[in-house]
């Protein structure tokens, strides 16, 4: 078998939930599982430069950093600098023996404005001299209790570290970490609420959804104008989606008229997925949006070479609907139920079945970075690495040009 390394991504989030950037995995399949460091590096080399146009010139993710995972040879190694200074932080892992030379790169990689993340350094005995040099410290939540969590924030805390709470699932373990002082956090609690008992959709959701109806059902122009009218930020919000570089058009749509004659229904109604999710700008966190409309785009993506456009327009909507139920904090069930969904849609969502269904788990594996279940997923599909790790960075690209 061809030694195939996929990619996998994890958010890192401030205290507002808005993404300062994204930890990179790489995800080999078990004949690369021996490869040698050199592959490990111009594996993530080559994901990266390939799929991010003049990468020194052009971060096309925006303000967000790449934390990379690295090991003591390819700390070493000068491949590590094909890697965009100022928007790569180096993740030195906790398995590394750190010694003079290992300090002493790190201080030339600083000099040339690499940033250095220690990945839990309580746990391999790091010494301060490097724990000086860092710019982000993590802390595995689950490898401490509160109190432990809450003495080592004391031990590393400094105005020049940022402290990192990683594998947070729950809400509980975000709230302690927050209360400890933390500033940054990871971890897909924000996608898995505790209590999803919600019996009535927030009114800023309610609006869009009653839109997205009017769509389903083909109802006439003046009926949706007069559904926007419901709430005004809807057609401002619209009208910026589609005039946003991530849509492409050469002229601006300056009206609700001119978007539904130059959009059509199906691209219609895949813009107003975008609004559903951002609607609740105040009740639903900065990640949450992101991270959906992420997984409309990949899941788009993936699928790009076995459907029509209307299809793919579903992948779309799929992708995006996805966590519509951390969104509204409600059951899917509950959810799907208020939205006229065709069965195909209904099938991915509810089950993860049906022809849309194979995307969208792919689409959360490069979430999870499963290596087994995205080799296992990409192989049924016949999807390379490259074009799932090509696909997987276009989306977080496209997502940040929307400007949300």
């Amino acid at each position: 078998m061809e030694q195939q390394t996929f990619i996998g991504r994890q958010p890192v989030m401030d205290a507002k939930q808005q993404i300062i950037g994204y930890e990179f995995f790489f995800r080999h399949n078990q004949e690369a599982q021996s490869a040698v460091f050199v592959d490990d590096i111009k594996n993530c080399a080559s994901v990266l430069l390939s799929t991010i146009d003049q990468m020194h010139d052009e971060w096309k993710l925006g303000e967000k950093l790449a934390f990379i995972n690295v090991n003591a040879e390819m700390l070493a190694s000068e491949l590590i600098e094909l890697m965009p200074p100022q928007k790569t932080v180096l993740e030195i892992l906790r398995h590394v023996v750190v010694d003079d030379a290992v300090i002493e790169r790190c201080k030339v990689l600083k000099e040339l404005k690499y940033k250095i993340a220690l990945d839990n350094p309580h746990l391999s005995n790091a010494p301060d001299a490097l724990a000086s040099l860092a710019d982000f410290i993590k802390i595995d939540y689950q490898s401490v209790d509160e109190k432990s969590a809450l003495k080592l924030f004391m031990h590393y805390n400094d105005p020049s570290v940022k402290l990192v709470a990683e594998k947070l699932e729950t809400y509980e373990q975000f709230k302690s970490c927050q209360e400890i002082g933390f500033k940054c956090y990871q971890g897909y609690y924000f996608s898995r609420p505790e209590t999803i008992a919600a019996k009535v959709i927030n009114p800023s959701f309610d609006s869009v959804l009653h839109i997205l109806n009017l769509v389903s059902q083909d109802a006439d122009n003046d009926l949706i104008e007069a559904g926007f009218k419901r709430d005004a930020t809807l057609s401002f919000k619209l009208l910026r989606y589609i005039n946003s570089v991530g849509f492409g058009l050469s002229c601006e749509v300056q009206s609700l008229n001119h978007a539904f004659s130059i959009l059509g229904r199906n691209q219609l109604y895949r813009w107003l997925t975008l609004l559903m999710v951002t609607a609740g700008n105040n009740s639903t966190s900065p990640v949450l949006m992101k991270t959906s409309i992420t997984r409309g785009r990949l899941t788009e993506l993936l699928g790009e070479g076995y459907f029509e456009k209307r299809d793919r327009d579903n992948l779309f909507i799929v992708g995006v609907f996805s966590l519509l139920d951390a969104i509204l904090k409600m059951p899917m069930d509950d959810v799907l139920e208020k939205l006229q969904l065709p069965e195909t849609i209904n099938d991915a969502l509810n089950k993860r079945e049906g022809i849309y269904g194979p995307f969208l788990k792919l689409t959360e594996a490069c979430e999870e970075a499963n290596s087994s279940e995205i080799l296992a997923l990409a192989e049924s599909l016949q999807l390379d690495a490259a074009k799932v790790n090509q696909s997987h960075i276009a989306a977080l690209a496209w997502t940040e040009s929307l400007g949300i």
